[in-house]
Order: structure tokens, then sequence, then C-alpha cells
């Protein structure tokens, strides 16, 4: 006696649309590529912490899931790190390694607060939710400086050591790439670069010659 043939069930629209999410994920997943970038300063040197971000020439750009997370320190009257980039939305935690009392504040028109005197313990979190430069200052020890740079793209990084940063993930395209270095004005340098498949790559030269920035890396006299 023959068996019967079962037809196998059908397979439902919410189980084809998981199929064909995962397949667009993995197709998508194939198409991202990596853009470095050198900037260095008009010696041909390196410049470590200069910002580097890109802004995708038709706008578009992943909408953001979740709240991301970002910390600056306090570590022998020095804000740890000096420079930082996120992406619009960020919580920032501000710790504090000092045994002394310090209290953040920023006056700049993106980000305005104060964090009250702490010592021994994490100050408050703060969520920078508007794009653009906030420079962060301690009501107590003026010598403290550091600027944060907040971007409506999830493509940004900052250069290490070798003067180099690391864009990933980027679908192939034209892009607004804009770089920063702290500087007396929020002015970055926009370049219109295209973004192979295979990856690209770029050099930016920035005059730092203004910038504060390596006055704060030497040594600083001590302060109450």
């Amino acid at each position: 006696m023959a068996k019967p043939i079962i037809a196998p069930a059908p397979i439902s629209w919410h189980a084809r649309g998981a199929v064909l999410l995962l397949a667009a994920l993995a197709w998508s997943a194939t198409l991202a590529a990596s853009l470095k970038v050198t900037v260095e300063d008009l010696h041909g040197r390196p410049l470590a912490e200069a910002v580097v971000y890109a802004i995708p020439a038709t706008g578009s750009v992943p909408v953001l899931s979740g709240v991301p997370h970002a910390i600056i320190d306090q570590v022998h009257k020095t804000f740890v790190p000096l420079v930082s980039i996120i992406r619009t939305g960020t919580e920032v935690r501000f710790p504090n390694s000092d045994n002394i009392r310090h209290s953040i504040y920023s006056f700049s028109p993106p980000k305005v607060f104060t964090e009250k005197l702490y010592s021994g313990q994490e100050a408050a979190p703060v969520i920078f939710d508007k794009p653009g430069l906030v420079v962060l200052g301690c009501n107590i020890h003026d010598q403290m400086v550091a600027w944060v740079v907040v971007v409506d793209t999830p493509y940004f990084g900052k250069t290490g050591p070798d003067g180099v940063a690391a864009l990933k993930d980027l679908p192939p395209g034209d892009y607004q790439l804009r770089t920063w270095y702290p500087a007396p004005a929020f002015e970055p340098r926009v370049d219109e670069v295209h973004v192979a498949a295979e990856g690209s790559v770029l050099e930016v030269s920035w005059d730092a010659s203004t910038s504060p920035l390596p006055a704060l890396q030497e040594p600083q006299k001590a302060s109450p």
C-alpha cells in the first residue's frame, strides 16, 4: 500500500516577512564599506583627537535604536577624554576618579547644564539631544576644558596617535565628510567623498596652530 504524500504546510506571511528581513540584513551587511581618514597638521605631523564624521549625500541615516552611552571622567583635574564625538541622543555619564570635588558645566547652546559639586560619586547623567559643539568646564578648576561634538550620523570616529580614524559600516555612496580639531570656532572642514564598496582612503590637512589642545596636554600647574 503506497504511503500518502503529505504536502508541506504553507509558509505564513509572518514567516515570509521574517525570512525576507533576514535576507535583506545579510545583503546589506555585504555592502558595508569603510572609510580611512588620516588627519595631519600643515607640517605633515599626525593629529590625534581630531573628530571625523560622514553625512550621506541623501541625508538618510539609520534610525537610532535605544539610547547610546558615553563616559567623560575626571582624572588629575583633567577631563578624560579631552575630546569626544557622540551621536545626538547619547547619555553621557560623569564619574569622578579624583578625590576632590568637581562641578561640570556648559554654556554651549546645544547643551546648557550645570552639575552640582560632587566627589567620590558620579554626577547625574546628561542626555545630549542637539547636534553641535559643547564645551565643558569645571566651576572649581578653570584649567579644565573638554570638547564634545554631537552629530546626527552614526558614521563618526576620532583619530588616534597616528592621526588615523576608521569609519566603518558605511553603505557605499557619496558622503559629505566633516573634520574638526579643537579650535577657537566650530567650523569643520568639509570634503565631498565617494565611499567605494571595497573601502576608501582620504588624507586631510588641518591648521592646528591656533588650537588650545596642545597646551592642555602639557603638564598643568598645581591648583587648589
